[in-house]
Formats: structure tokens, sequence, C-alpha cells
């Protein structure tokens, strides 16, 4: 059984590369920081696990989760590694905050077999699914 990840929404980036120049710019000492109103519970488990992004109602990337501290305001600091890893994007409503993910409900890793279906926009992916084309 793998690890606990969590989603959550990118707000504010329209692709993959939006997502990845915003990391760029708040690296710091090897991670990058995501600062969230309340420690999860479950912390110990996610320790290895990932964050999976959703990007327009798609779940498009992800990062491993390194570590927790407390920032400021007693807010918690999730630290990621800063590899942003593509994945075989999957349908997922937007939400606030961060929701568990089971490994089992987590999309497998971007490994260039699928032809560059999951980076679509992704109107035109909802388009040619309808159709039974992808």
């Amino acid at each position: 059984m793998g690890f606990l990840n969590i989603s959550k929404v990118a707000v504010g980036c329209a692709s993959f590369d939006a997502l990845r120049k915003r990391q760029e710019a708040r690296l710091s000492g090897g991670v990058v920081p995501i600062v969230t109103r309340f420690k999860p519970k479950r912390a110990d488990e996610l320790i290895g696990g990932s964050i999976y992004w959703i990007v327009k109602h798609r779940i498009t990337a992800r990062n491993r989760i390194v570590g927790f501290a407390e920032g400021e305001d007693r807010r918690t600091v999730i630290h990621l590694d800063p590899i942003l890893v593509a994945v075989k994007a999957a349908p997922k409503r937007a939400h606030q905050g961060w929701r568990y993910l089971a490994p089992t409900d987590a999309p497998a890793d971007f490994d260039g077999t699928d032809e560059g279906i999951s980076f679509l926009p992704p109107g035109l992916a909802v388009k040619l699914a309808a159709l039974a084309l992808i």
C-alpha cells in the first residue's frame, strides 16, 4: 500500500507550466513551501506521499510531500519536493483547501505512452472523449 496523498486546486494557474513557474518562484531552502490554515490530522501519513494539483478541473501534476512546519499565525507550511511531476490527467472537481486522496485514487505519473493526450486543452479532451476518440 502506498502513502496517503492530498489534492489541492492550483488557484490562478491555467496550465502545468504556470504551476511550474509559480513553484520555481517560491522555492526556498530546497523545498517549495505551501501555506495552509490547518495541519492535516493525518500529517504523519502524508510525508512521502504527494500533493496532486488540480488545474482546470483535472489533476495534472504532483509534488512529493517532504514535511510540515508551523508558519505565522499558527498556519501550517507544507514542504514540497521541488520536482513537479506530470501525471496522466484525471478529472477532479474543484474544492476549497485540500482533500485526502487515497493511493488507489491517485493518477499514475505521465510516462509518455499516451502520446501526450494528458496535455490536451481540457475542452478539447472532453470533446474527443465524448466522441470516444480518446
